[in-house]
């Protein structure tokens, strides 16, 4: 068998998100050798969130002759030949932003781009709940909602880039609500950790004796924790939740059959208070033959998935260069 030639070498990973920014070295095997988390940058130029990358990696210079690429996973639609954010409803600062071409100026390293959630299924393939499987869906549940599809054990997405975006499929389309993404009724709307708060407050005028009244300072995870004591605000919401998720799986399963979905984000937290709507209405919508023999399982890479498959693609696509230059 070859030497691997990337053997020892580091990826400075990228988790672009909308709520954090997180940033890691992982070598070929899938350790995380260093991390760091923040705050994303806010304001409205791009300036500031290339600011805090630099920094990151500076911190790290005794490492730097390892670093082969930065990969970085942001969420929204990419284009990743150009490494540009074609859409991003939660950071539009980056949108149609020269990204690779700036990074790669300042850092010195390749510079790969890729949407957050097909960096999570990656992920999880790799190294997690999804390891032997070759059909894959990922959806993540965090600030908003994201989704990553794998096929035939490749990363499957679209013509133009934009696949997988399961957040934005319609599960209300009568809701009225409307989508940053400019739609109404999207899953984002109803199952992402945003959500979670936002229907807590809508809901709370019926429940004057849960223990939320009165909070300004919402969070999912504080209504989780509400939920796991019993609150019945808390925990109605988090049914409604599990209706919304499990129609938006149940369509995921009749239009893809894949092995297994994958649960992954901040609000899998969750689980234990939704789990039990989702599966109900994956059973009452999804062809019965096929759902039975999909798994629906939570993420085992944590936090983590994104930042792992981010550096799994990034090796992987470094290997395909390094097979061609030498074939």
């Amino acid at each position: 068998m070859p030497k691997n030639p990337f053997s020892g070498s580091l990826v400075f990973a990228v988790d672009l998100g909308g709520t954090h920014l997180r940033v890691a070295l992982v070598d070929d095997t899938g350790r995380i050798l260093k991390q760091i988390k923040q705050e994303t940058p806010k304001g409205d130029s791009a300036e500031c969130v290339i600011a805090a990358l630099v920094d990151a990696a500076r911190n790290w210079d005794s490492y730097k002759e390892a670093v082969v690429a930065t990969s970085i996973m942001v969420p929204g639609a990419v284009d990743r030949d150009k490494a540009v954010v074609l859409q991003a409803p939660n950071l539009p600062s980056l949108i149609n932003y020269a990204l690779k071409s700036e990074l790669q100026k300042r850092l010195g390293w390749p510079v790969f781009l890729e949407n957050d959630a097909n960096a999570a299924a990656v992920g999880e393939m790799w190294l997690g709940a999804a390891r032997g499987c070759s059909d894959v869906v990922s959806v993540t549940l965090g600030t908003g909602v994201g989704g990553g599809v794998i096929l035939d054990g490749k990363l499957w997405r679209g013509s133009h880039g934009s696949a997988g975006e399961i957040g934005h499929t319609a599960v209300d389309p009568f809701s009225g609500l409307k989508c940053k993404c400019g739609n109404t009724g999207c899953l984002e709307l109803f199952a992402s950790a945003t959500a979670i708060v936002r229907m807590t407050r809508e809901a709370s005028p019926r429940y004057p004796e849960s223990v939320l009244q009165g909070k300004e300072d919402l969070t999912a995870e504080r209504i989780f924790v509400a939920g796991k004591q019993g609150d019945e605000l808390a925990l109605e919401i988090f049914r409604r939740m599990g209706v919304y998720l499990g129609i938006g799986l149940a369509n995921l399963i009749n239009l893809i059959d894949p092995q297994i979905i994958v649960i992954a984000g901040g609000a899998v937290n969750g689980w234990d208070l939704f789990a039990e709507e989702m599966y109900r209405q994956v059973e009452e919508r999804a062809f019965r033959t096929i759902s039975q023999q999909v798994k629906i399982a939570r993420a085992e890479c944590g936090d983590n998935a994104g930042l792992l498959g981010a550096a799994r693609l990034a090796f992987d696509e470094l290997d395909r260069i390094y097979k061609i230059a030498h074939d």
